[in-house]
């Protein structure tokens, strides 16, 4: 049986091992670190309710961070990506160990210091990625509930994206700049409308959906039929709709630096339509 041996214990969840696979890994879980004795060793079985840091640089900002953080909040921090794993039944890009510890001990920090932490994307996020808010708002309820901390809901959003960005395997930035986008293509719509969208109704939830499959279809080059009939009816009937379809398109065009396929103006000319029905 596959066994690590114990070089350093930095704290009751973090030690350092290594064993004839890997030269040296950060094995964390909770109280991995209680009592164990530097030579002593950790079987692979024990291992597997752990997460091995393999990557040197991960290693060295995760070495960073631990002191930074007390016992009790790495505990908590541990327990959450363990319920994020349970809940998303998927392998976890092993970055998240270090992007969600360090983003919640910047959270912890914050509120300490009475700064309120606004989340201008929350219900973009809510919209577009259900089921990691959904895992968001138990790790945030969990952490509410085990320390005398009381993380506000725009954080549900924030770990949201983490938890997207661990099982996609996609990186942080990329995830914020598609929320950013779909930002500024709603607001371009409110400005045309002169309207403020109801973000609770079903119309405006279809809409940034709709959006979002639009810009994954740009950036993996998926080419959508255009209907002609209904494009020049779409055209003479909607020209409003029609225009700001296009408008939102160019948007798109910029900021992801791709083509967007004519059909795509069809599609959101009938979304835009339907918002526009609501209005009048």
């Amino acid at each position: 049986m596959e066994a690590f041996e114990v070089i350093k214990v930095l704290n009751n969840n973090v030690v350092i091992a290594s064993n004839s696979k890997y030269e040296e890994v950060v094995l964390i879980g909770k109280g991995i670190g209680f009592n164990r004795k530097k030579g002593s060793s950790i079987s692979k079985q024990e291992a597997e309710k752990l997460f091995v840091l393999k990557g040197e640089v991960e290693q060295i900002q995760y070495k960073k961070l631990l002191p930074f953080i007390d016992e009790d909040t790495l505990e908590v921090i541990i327990s959450a990506i363990e319920l994020i794993r349970k809940r998303t039944e998927a392998y976890l890009d092993e970055h998240i160990h270090i992007a969600l510890t360090d983003h919640i001990l910047f959270a912890i920090n914050r509120l300490m210091k009475g700064m309120a932490i606004k989340n201008p994307f929350n219900l973009e996020t809510k919209v577009l990625y259900p089921d990691e808010y959904e895992i968001a708002r138990e790790v945030v309820e969990m952490i509410n509930d085990t320390t005398n901390i009381q993380l506000p809901e725009g954080e549900i959003g924030f770990i949201a994206l983490h938890i997207h960005s661990a099982v996609t395997n996609k990186n942080l930035a990329e995830i914020n700049q598609y929320s950013q986008l779909i930002a500024k293509l709603i607001s371009t719509i409110e400005e045309q409308f002169g309207i403020k969208l109801n973000k609770d109704e079903v119309n405006y939830m279809r809409l940034v959906r709709h959006l979002r499959y639009t810009i994954d279809r740009v950036l993996s080059g998926e080419k959508v039929n255009e209907p002609e009939k209904i494009t020049s009816f779409l055209k003479q009937e909607y020209p409003l709709c029609y225009n700001l379809a296009w408008k939102l398109i160019k948007i798109m065009q910029q900021t992801l630096k791709k083509p967007v396929f004519d059909a795509e103006a069809v599609y959101l000319t009938m979304h835009l339509q339907r918002i526009q029905n609501k209005i009048k």
